[in-house]
């Protein structure tokens, strides 16, 4: 049974997800199983630990801002790396996530290889401490109790200049109702 759910889309917390791990979040779906569950990416919560300090031979291939992203509540120390590639090729220490969304060309990048097999490569590169993950049938329960946008992501999410402002940004070009819902203020008291 099919639930909507798939490899590439990005998960895009609703102004009701008030846990500190995902709010105002932007997830990019990495796997996604029915029977297995889902694993993500939290994209948008950079943090100040620069990348020379935790994995220094990537760091000069990394996408600015230079800092590792938190992905996620589950196994901080823990990295992992996100990267994309031009052409249609699946080099060594890379491995896309998914071959007919919009993100097709971005993969996870085998951190324990030698940075200089995909040096040459690279387009786009992003380091992350852990990852976001439920169980089977977790997820889509959160998105039919309204705590998550499923939409599309698009290649420049992943890697956004300015990830604070990904949250607006990514609901804003939905149009609609969701446009509206990017103007949400963060505290709706204030208002």
């Amino acid at each position: 049974m099919e639930d909507g759910i798939r490899v590439g889309l990005l998960l895009v917390a609703t102004p009701q997800l008030d846990d500190p791990n995902f709010k105002r979040s932007v997830v990019l779906v990495v796997e996604h199983d029915l029977e297995g569950g889902t694993l993500g990416v939290v994209l948008n919560r950079p943090t100040e630990v620069p990348v020379d300090r935790v994995l220094p031979p990537w760091a000069e291939l990394v996408t600015g801002p230079s800092v590792v992203f938190q992905g996620g509540p589950v196994a901080l120390d823990n990295a992992l790396a996100l990267a994309r590639l031009p052409g249609e090729d699946e080099p060594l220490g890379w491995r896309a996530l998914d071959g007919d969304s919009e993100v097709a060309r971005v993969g996870l990048v085998d951190l324990d290889a030698p940075p200089g097999l995909l040096a040459a490569e690279l387009l786009q590169l992003r380091v992350f401490a852990g990852y976001a993950g439920w169980s089977a049938g977790q997820l889509r329960s959160e998105i039919e109790e309204g705590e998550w946008y499923l939409v599309p992501a698009e290649p420049g999410d992943v890697f956004a200049a300015d990830p604070e402002r990904l949250w607006q940004e990514v609901l804003r070009r939905q149009g609609g109702d969701l446009a509206f819902v990017s103007t949400f203020p963060d505290d709706p008291t204030l208002n």
